[in-house]
């Protein structure tokens, strides 16, 4: 069985525990030899998949009363009782879960998405975030300047969330990230565990 999660930037697939990604360019050459099961947040590339695609969306039977929340969002939030589920992609989701109920999540923008935020405001400030920048004194340098306050107001805003609660990282930059938190558990699988619940749920049913 092949699981495959398509995003805006880029495709992500699961088999037999292995994790693999394609750019869109790649995946639209792509020609599967077996059924793949898949959500999706790219309307655009769903409406050229084949009918060895599964669409997998509308077997979630999830809690909440929020309006419009990513099917990405949900499956990684689907094996979570109580925490914390961040996904740290080209923008970072926040989601609560509390005795399988979502509470509630918001979204900002990721680490990358900075880069051409500051590009917009002066050439002179365009440059590469660093994610290694020292966060403990304040810089001393423009390049700095800019990763310090890209990086640091997203961390004290993940850590008013989060306080004493588990912390479930998934995401591109989810490890990165993990490594401030003590409760963290950083789990690049997150979102595939998710739809593998679901299918086996929908397979019970089924039975």
């Amino acid at each position: 069985m092949i699981l495959c999660d398509i995003g805006n930037s880029n495709v992500d697939f699961y088999h037999d525990g292995k994790i693999w990604s394609q750019s869109l360019e790649e995946f639209k050459k792509y020609i599967p030899n077996e059924r793949v099961y898949f959500i999706s947040v790219n309307d655009t590339m769903t409406g050229q998949l084949s009918n060895n695609y599964i669409n997998i969306e509308d077997w979630f039977d999830f809690d909440t009363i929020y309006q419009g929340m990513g099917v990405d969002r949900i499956a990684a939030c689907y094996t979570v009782q109580s925490g914390i589920v961040i996904d740290a992609g080209s923008a970072i989701t926040v989601d609560v879960m509390s005795g399988g109920l979502h509470m509630g999540g918001y979204i900002l923008p990721g680490i990358n998405s900075y880069e051409s935020c500051y590009a917009n405001i002066s050439k002179k400030l365009e440059t590469k975030i660093n994610p290694n920048v020292v966060l403990d004194a304040l810089p001393q340098k423009t390049e700095d300047a800019i990763s310090y306050g890209a990086i640091k107001p997203m961390l004290m805003m993940l850590e008013h969330t989060c306080r004493d609660k588990t912390v479930y990282f998934t995401g591109g930059d989810g490890k990165y990230f993990s490594k401030f938190f003590k409760k963290a558990i950083y789990d690049r699988s997150l979102i595939f565990r998710g739809m593998l619940k679901v299918i086996k749920n929908k397979e019970n049913l089924q039975c």
